[in-house]
């Protein structure tokens, strides 16, 4: 069975040395009371909770699945799935970065999010039944009424009640503007809700006592495509005005998808039977409310392949240590013994190190937008919220689509680093790939995040917020430029810099020409901008390593030594896709479609 070891380490280097972010929270009223004690310890506990209470019931969660009971529609989690849900509510854990006003612990939402990266490494599956509520927790923060509120954030709050986000139909997934889900007012101002959602993540569980469906739907006299769709709260069971549960809602479980991966979340096919609901925010305006559950699950997706990737790149180091295999072709390197320990090999170390610097560069990369998240939503400065919102848009799907390309890779090659053993269940490694294929593809696949990425975060606004960002880097190669030991980072970010702002204009100037150029260079144009930010992020590191790895602390030693290898083995993949991205069009319309 699989082992995990919460990285307590290098989250504390990368909020305190990194990012510096008791400082910078400080600065926030709402947490101008936090201390760097405080985050820790609660870390700490949570890494507890992780691998001791989530970690040990993933690989038995994955081989039994969600059960459905077909004449009751009830669904049950994998076996100790729901002991281990109420653990977490009687921790406390749901109610980390809530608002106290809804019985929340306010902490910022940097803390929760390095507290889930955690549970994501011990168990996506049953990580996916809270997080998901965190996501219908926010959506209603920003759009309820205060009714609503009052009502249901309580409940989320504490974890009593989980919530899902139901948008998908069958015949329409991205493009919402298709769907057919029908609300039909009510006399006394609720709404009748008919229709069909699919791959509704969590949507049926025996672990809490009510769960909250967000439901996308169109209103009788709505118009067509996305400026049609209002968003409804359809609680499975009724809710009193005294908050108590009453009947059960039109809205059941009809089938469970049978999966590649996720085998212990309940991906349910849901059906809605005159269900009733309320509406949230304005009627067909349904999609700004939903946005912000979706946006919030976008880096929830990251952080889950960034939490397979950690654990996977733990368990392939330490079979890579105790493997023996062949002799390293510069001689034995463990004499005492009839072959050497794997992590001799030079390739057998590659993939190692590079799932050990996805892991470190996600982790940074992750840590600072959840830090400009909490200044958006936080700061008392217009300008400074105006600013963090812009920069959290533009990295939110770099985040999503490049660090979990990224931990399809990692866990790929850990799988690989175990042979035969890693094609085997009783090890885990199969059921981490597995269980990252799917982050490619939910909250909008890779190839859309790569498309609002191009097409509305950098040519949208002309690459204004890019260029804000880019002045970041500029100013960290400049105060470095003059420093000897820094040029191996410096220089390569630097070039990297010139040619992301020569590639955006080129591929700008021949969208004017044909919009579709946008589509053809989009997911290497992301690629390219993901690793200049973890080029920028790495060289930070690299600074912080530098002056303090003759301390005797081996931590950072090996920081410079992953840095290293980011940059030498790494960062030149952006060389090809730059390329690739100037081929543009003409390669991928030249056939005609009869052809293929």
């Amino acid at each position: 069975m699989p082992q995990y070891q919460p990285p307590m380490r290098d989250m504390q280097f990368v909020m305190h040395e990194l990012l510096n972010v008791v400082d910078e929270l400080k600065m926030l009223p709402a947490h101008a009371d936090i201390d760097a004690d405080t985050i820790n310890a609660v870390l700490e506990e949570g890494g507890k909770f992780a691998a001791e209470v989530i970690a040990p019931i993933n690989l038995s969660g994955d081989a039994e699945g969600c059960t459905l009971d077909k004449a009751t529609h009830e669904v049950t989690a994998p076996k100790g799935f729901k002991e281990a849900y109420k653990q977490y509510v009687e921790g406390g854990w749901p109610a980390l970065s809530c608002d106290p006003q809804f019985g929340g612990q306010g902490l910022p939402h940097l803390v929760n999010q390095f507290f889930y990266e955690m549970l994501n490494s011990a168990n996506q599956a049953w990580t996916m039944y809270p997080g998901l509520s965190h996501g219908a927790y926010e959506a209603l923060h920003a759009h309820g009424t205060p009714e609503q509120q009052a009502l249901y954030l309580p409940k989320l709050t504490s974890g009593e009640w989980t919530g899902t986000m139901c948008l998908t139909e069958p015949h329409c997934g991205t493009d919402l503007g298709l769907l057919r889900t029908k609300a039909e007012p009510q006399p006394d101002g609720t709404y009748r809700i008919t229709g069909q959602k699919i791959f509704i993540s969590a949507g049926e569980h025996d672990m809490a006592e009510n769960i909250v469906h967000l439901v996308l739907a169109r209103l009788p006299d709505a118009p067509q495509g996305s400026k049609g769709i209002s968003l409804f709260i359809v609680p499975k069971f009724n809710v009193n005005a005294d908050g108590s549960l009453g009947s059960r809602n039109g809205i059941f479980c009809a089938g469970l998808e049978h999966k590649m991966g996720i085998h212990g979340n309940a991906t349910a096919q849901i059906v809605l039977e005159g269900a009733v609901g309320t509406l949230v925010g304005e009627p067909n305006k349904g999609l700004a409310a939903m946005f912000v559950m979706m946006n919030a699950a976008r880096l929830g997706v990251g952080n889950q392949s960034l939490g397979l990737t950690e654990v996977a790149y733990q368990n392939a180091v330490a079979y890579a240590k105790d493997r023996i295999q062949m002799r390293a072709l510069s001689g034995p390197k463990a004499p005492d013994k009839p072959a050497d320990p794997i992590i001799v090999h030079p390739d057998v170390r590659k993939m190692l190190l590079t799932a050990r610097a996805f892991a470190e560069g996600g982790r940074m990369l992750q840590g600072y937008t959840v830090l400009q998240l909490d200044k958006a939503l936080k700061s008392d400065d217009e300008d400074e919220r105006k600013d963090a919102e812009a920069e959290v848009a533009l990295l939110t799907p770099i985040i999503k689509a490049f660090i979990t390309d990224n931990g399809w890779l990692a866990t790929s090659h850990c799988m690989q680093v175990f042979g035969g053993h890693g094609f085997i269940h009783e090890w885990g490694m199969e059921q981490f790939v597995r269980d990252a294929r799917i982050n490619m593809i939910y909250e909008g696949t890779n190839t859309i995040q790569s498309l609002d990425l191009l097409g509305r975060k950098v040519l949208g606004n002309n690459g204004a917020t890019l260029k804000k960002f880019g002045k970041k880097i500029a100013a960290f190669i400049e105060e470095e430029g003059v420093n000897e030991a820094m040029q191996e980072f410096v220089n390569p970010l630097a070039d990297l810099g010139d040619k992301v702002n020569k590639l955006t204009q080129e591929i700008g100037m021949k969208a004017f020409g044909n919009p579709d150029e946008v589509g053809a260079a989009a997911v290497d144009y992301l690629r390219v901008v993901g690793h200049m930010c973890f080029a920028y992020f790495f060289a930070q590191a690299a600074k912080i390593a530098l002056a303090k790895k003759d301390g005797g602390d081996p931590f950072y030693t090996a920081k410079l030594a992953t840095a290293r290898f980011y940059f030498a083995k790494l960062l030149p993949e952006t060389a090809s896709l730059i390329r690739t991205c100037r081929a543009g069009l003409a390669p991928l319309m030249e056939m005609e479609e009869a052809l293929f």
